[in-house]
């Protein structure tokens, strides 16, 4: 090495062991004096919790003013920032950092009036990257350490009892006076404010439009006083779409038939961020349930498949694309709602399975999830009397219940956070919802969970008595402080790892707007829908080969059905146009009858999603099997939702399933029914016959 690189690539000792020593000498806070209750400046990428990795040799940092109450705000303006060594990093005036690639150490920093503080950058060899003798110089942050970085512990330690309270609630304002919520009425602005809450959870009838949504979420957030506000939705994709905007993602069993862990990332990605543009901070998805219960009424499609890897494998790629667009994840529902019959929305189901098979089955994928780092939980309005045999009487009727998992301190501190060793956040699924508010009273089913161990209640019945119920509960000791305040830790723990942090950023409404409306629905979003709704259909039966249709201009085909087939009709008709609809929801008349004597192929479309509905002896099932006998011509079956359907009518010439009635997933199956598309869907789950057999296998899908 000549003396020139020496010089280039040397740091001097002395400067090296000058610039540590300052490094881990942290910066002594000013003294708390009010200056509009100001009392201290940090830099983001100190606090402990915050894991912040330079990208590109660049990386953005993020102050916060620290106020004499505890709570912290992101600061933009008048800001001043400086880099002590512009030859290894410079520093724009917005906190965007540029290393240069040479060595050596910096000190990025910032003030805010007569606050500041520091974070280093240090650029060393790379030496895992060395090629032909040349070395790479990789900079890393080096965060300072202070008691004034434990920003959680000690905005915890100034909250009042009822603020922490509040932020472990999450109710729903979907309704107000019989009214759908489509902005922001000061009634609920004072309800955000005055029981400080922590979340709230929006659904389809509150977000109608891009424009609308934004202005709606950008209200719920400047009602929050202190604390961000964690904006939640259920945008699984699938038959749980709450947008009625943007883009309309095939659900997770329609993922699983294409296994691919790929496209499973991109819906998830896509959908973050569609809901990140609009504000909206949590998506309580993905389904991680295994569904291996062809009766489930209420999972069903919403899982990934009766396969425990598959479930794990997908949901995984799918929360990582959520959560790389900065919106936290939410796995449901714990321990495992896939092996039921019982709709909790409506009753109180149960697993009886002991915890040798769950571990292999129900909770493989949150187990899987949980180590990939999953933000939050949600649990299960489900009994599991295996890992928790606890009886109580029912409020409802006086009878002796099972207590279900959301109130179930073995499931949720001893199995979760215990046994998997969980630390996210716990959120119960929806307190309203039968099985738990038909056997529990409001007050009580809050208290039980939180005792469980659950952090955020999810729409409690009754906003003042559950918040003053709970208060009680910690004043006569029937719930521990400590208990309240993990919880709030970790609820705030994962506001700051998302930058769900209360702001002065001036973003204009206007500005907002405009960038949603480039991102929610976009044409990229609009390719990873068709890619995985084409993908995912699934030809489960093609008897003598009877598809694709070879079809002239002058063959007829008749599209019957009802529920969900005007758009099945629609999309072959704009394939091959002499196509014809007959509506109906069960057997055919005669003058039906008699238009089908000219059909060259029959397409019959069936919607279910329970077990009356699949059965060969409801009304649509007899229409199935009607049209199998009655007429020549082949026909062909579509299950529009439930892959089951061919159940009710085995004898069937072809049958297709999608999943779900997005409409990209109609678009796909006619294509595939006239040949335009070639189907590469395997089955997530097994199709069993009403003798107990084995219809379909797990995996099983044809192509042409």
């Amino acid at each position: 090495m000549n003396n020139k690189t020496k010089k280039v690539t040397t740091v001097s000792f002395v400067s090296i062991l000058l610039l540590i020593t300052q490094l881990f000498s942290p910066i002594q806070p000013v003294q708390a004096k009010k200056q509009n209750d100001v009392v201290d400046l940090i830099l983001l990428q100190n606090v402990p919790e915050v894991d912040s990795k330079i990208s590109d040799n660049s990386i953005s940092l993020d102050a916060l003013k620290i106020y004499e109450d505890g709570h912290f705000e992101l600061v933009t303006k008048n800001l001043s920032w400086k880099s002590t060594n512009k030859r290894v990093a410079s520093v724009d005036e917005d906190g965007n950092v540029t290393a240069s690639g040479k060595p050596g150490l910096t000190f990025i920093k910032v003030s805010y009036g007569r606050f500041t503080d520091r974070i280093a950058i240090h650029t060393k060899p790379d030496f895992s990257h060395k090629q032909r003798g040349k070395l790479d110089f990789e900079p890393t942050l080096v965060k300072l350490r202070g008691k004034q970085y434990d920003i959680i512990s000690n905005a915890i330690d100034e909250m009042t009892l009822q603020e922490k309270i509040g932020q472990m609630l999450m109710p729903d304002f979907r309704n107000w006076e019989g009214q759908p919520v489509t902005e922001m009425l000061p009634e609920i602005e004072s309800l955000v404010k005055e029981y400080d809450l922590g979340g709230v959870i929006l659904f389809r009838e509150n977000v109608v439009t891009t424009e609308q949504t934004v202005e709606l979420v950008s209200a719920y957030k400047e009602a929050a006083e202190k604390y961000g506000l964690l904006l939640t939705i259920d945008q699984e994709g699938g038959i749980v779409t709450r947008l009625q905007s943007g883009t309309d993602m095939p659900g997770n069993m329609a993922l699983g038939a294409t296994r691919s862990e790929d496209l499973s990332y991109q819906v998830g990605r896509a959908i973050g961020e569609e809901l990140h543009s609009l504000g909206i901070n949590m998506n309580l998805a993905p389904v991680l349930d295994v569904n291996n219960n062809p009766d489930n009424p209420v999972i069903g499609v919403r899982s990934f498949g009766e396969s425990p890897e598959l479930v794990a494998d997908l949901g995984i790629a799918y929360t990582e694309g959520l959560q790389s667009t900065g919106v936290a994840a939410t796995a449901k529902h714990f321990p495992g709602h896939g092996d039921t019959a019982v709709d909790s929305h409506l009753g109180l189901p149960e697993v009886p399975h002991d915890i040798e098979r769950l571990k292999e089955v129900e909770l493989y994928p949150f187990q899987q999830a949980m180590e990939a780092g999953i933000d939050a939980v949600m649990t299960a309005h489900v009994t599991f009397p295996k890992i928790d045999d606890t009886k109580v009487i029912s409020k409802k009727d006086g009878t002796e219940i099972a207590l279900p998992a959301t109130l179930s301190k073995k499931v949720l501190t001893d199995l979760m956070r215990k046994d998997m060793g969980y630390d996210g956040v716990i959120i119960t699924d929806a307190l309203n919802m039968n099985a738990i508010e038909d056997h529990f009273g409001p007050v009580d089913a809050a208290v039980r969970a939180v005792q469980a161990g659950a952090d955020i209640l999810l729409m409690p019945v009754g906003l003042e008595e559950v918040a003053g119920g709970l208060v009680e509960a910690v004043q006569n000791g029937d719930i521990s402080i400590d208990n309240i305040e993990d919880s709030v830790e970790r609820i705030l723990t994962l506001k700051v790892e998302r930058g769900i942090i209360k702001s002065d950023e001036t973003t204009s409404l206007e500005d907002k707007i405009a960038n949603a409306q480039q991102v929610v629905g976009s044409e990229a979003h609009k390719q990873v829908e068709k890619n995985a709704s084409e993908k995912s259909i699934t030809l489960v039966k093609n008897e003598n080969e009877v598809l694709p249709l070879s079809t002239s201009s002058e063959d007829e085909v008749v599209v019957v059905g009802n529920t969900q087939i005007d758009t099945l009709y629609s999309e072959v008709k704009a394939i091959h146009n002499n196509t014809t609809l007959i509506r109906a929801s069960g057997p055919l008349s005669a003058d039906q009858l008699a238009r089908l004597e000219r059909a060259d192929a029959v397409i019959v479309g069936t919607y279910t999603y329970n077990v009356s509905g699949r059965s060969p002896s409801s009304q649509q099932m007899q229409l199935v099997n009607q049209l199998i006998e009655a007429t020549d011509s082949p026909v062909i079956g579509v299950g529009i939702r439930n892959p089951y359907d061919i159940m009710a009518y085995p004898t069937v010439d072809a049958y297709l399933t999608q999943y779900g009635f997005n409409e990209s997933s109609f678009e796909a199956t006619a294509k595939v029914i006239t040949g335009q598309l070639n189907p590469t869907g395997q089955l997530p789950v097994t199709i069993p016959s009403y003798e107990g057999d084995i219809l379909y296998s797990f995996g099983h899908g044809l192509s042409y």
